[in-house]
């Protein structure tokens, strides 16, 4: 195959997403490998059909100090200007028309927002990674947006893949690249980027386990895979003079999307008291379920069987989810279990998406 021929200095104009570091997830090592496998892929997805809530910061306090090099302090605000936000209002409209279960929605205040974007200058472009955004304070950052993204869609799509739970596809193990490290700590240390060798190994040199990874390929095309200018990559060959994605969405991300969050279809089954309902699920799948008490009362909802799985409990408030609380029992040998307190006149909505189960088709729910 032929190689491909890029500018001498394009590397020099690329601004890359620098994911902060996240804690790992921490498994029993005993646990069977491939139960581990399946929780690790699925442990930061949202269940299916939950509403992310998105804000825009916009208040004169909202920034902070930043310590310049000279010694000196400058305020830098968070605040983005029009243009910025439509482009990544766009760029969830991008996500969303693939066709996926979950609804994306922009809300006026921060304390209803999962997902709070900044747009301050020189803090580069990151995002936190799927459902660990819920551990961050309401009123930090989850996703910035550094530069100016207004003809740049591809940036804030790429940042609303992590926030959807996607890492980076340039660190998937299955690529087999071969990285030139010393040529890659150099680009990245020189402007636009100037990355330290830390951040740098963190977000590019460092490989994903693969049991973090979906599938088994690697997908050079990806709105996930940086861009790499000539001399950074050693192997595979075609890519030493540079590998450049086409931009927007390749097929295998709206393939990944899809499987983990497909269109919702269908109506919900009713859960009422003390009803076991079998729970006919494949690692990754999902059920779903409404609920309308008829007393006012603290109820147990639980799982049952040898399983992995994730249950998150919605009120329904005129048709918009509200997130009520969830449990996740993955790894542990323990069973998934809510205790709350349900109104009587309301309808909630239960979502239980399977990790892993012992024996196909032996997992229930029941609700007391």
């Amino acid at each position: 195959m032929a190689e491909t021929e890029y500018p001498a200095d394009a590397q020099r104009e690329l601004r890359y997403c620098s994911l902060p570091p996240e804690p790992p997830l921490e498994l029993d090592p005993a646990l069977d490998p491939a139960r581990a496998a399946l929780i690790r892929v699925m442990a930061n997805k949202w269940v299916n059909g939950t509403v992310l809530h998105y804000y825009f910061f916009e208040g004169d306090d909202d920034g902070e100090e930043v310590l310049l090099a000279d010694g000196t302090r400058e305020w830098r605000t968070w605040v983005g200007a029009d243009d910025q936000k439509e482009a990544v209002r766009t760029s969830f409209g991008i996500w969303k028309d693939v066709g996926i279960g979950l609804e994306l929605e922009e809300v006026a205040s921060r304390s209803e927002a999962e997902v709070r974007i900044g747009f301050m200058r020189g803090d580069g472009a990151w995002s936190y990674v799927g459902t660990y955004v819920l551990e961050i304070g309401a009123d930090k950052r989850t996703m910035n947006l550094g530069w100016d993204v207004s003809d740049d869609l591809d940036t804030p799509v790429h940042e609303i893949g992590h926030t959807l739970g996607f890492p980076h596809e340039h660190q998937n193990p299955h690529a087999g690249i071969v990285w030139n490290e010393e040529a890659v700590y150099a680009a990245l240390a020189a402007p636009p980027n100037r990355w330290s060798r830390d951040k740098t190994h963190y977000n590019i040199i460092r490989k994903i386990p693969p049991d973090e990874v979906q599938g088994s390929e690697w997908d050079p095309s990806s709105v996930m895979h940086y861009p790499f200018g000539a001399g950074l990559i050693d192997r595979p060959e075609q890519y030493r003079n540079g590998l450049f994605p086409a931009g927007g969405l390749s097929a295998r991300d709206r393939t990944w999307v899809q499987t983990f969050y497909p269109p919702l279809e269908g109506g919900l089954q009713q859960l009422v008291p003390f009803q076991s309902v079998a729970l006919a699920l494949g690692p990754g799948e999902q059920k779903d379920f409404a609920i309308e008490p008829q007393a006012t009362r603290y109820y147990d909802i639980r799982t049952f069987g040898l399983s992995d799985t994730v249950v998150v409990l919605f009120e329904d408030d005129g048709g918009n989810l509200r997130y009520v609380t969830a449990d996740d029992d993955s790894g542990q040998d323990t069973n998934a279990s809510l205790r709350v307190k349900l109104f009587a006149g309301r309808r909630y909505v239960l979502r239980i998406r399977l990790y892993w189960a012992d024996v196909t088709g032996e997992t229930a729910v029941m609700m007391w």
